[in-house]
């Protein structure tokens, strides 16, 4: 599964675009999960106190934030989906 990253967190990453290896009907949880184990400097950003996905994270599946799909977190990930991760922005 190909993860794009943006702003600080294509910092920490050192590169733009990943391949993430995961099981089939893999979920959005399990995704931020796989980017903290990778990248524990990351952990606090992606996964909250409770396991889930962090507010300090956007992840976008083809264009749309996980927070607000019907499944959230639990939403299946497909391997052709277009996966996008990064902060936070604001601006005026």
């Amino acid at each position: 599964m190909r993860v794009r990253f943006y702003a600080i967190l294509r910092a920490v990453v050192g590169q733009k675009t990943i391949e993430v290896d995961l099981p089939s009907g893999a979920r959005a949880i399990d995704l931020a999960r796989a980017i903290a184990l990778r990248w524990p400097e990351l952990a606090a950003f992606v996964i909250d106190d409770r396991g889930e996905i962090s507010r300090q994270v956007h992840v976008m599946v083809d264009g749309r934030n996980v927070r607000w799909l019907p499944d959230g977190s639990a939403t299946v990930l497909h391997a052709d989906a277009t996966i996008d991760v990064f902060p936070p922005t604001a601006g005026g």
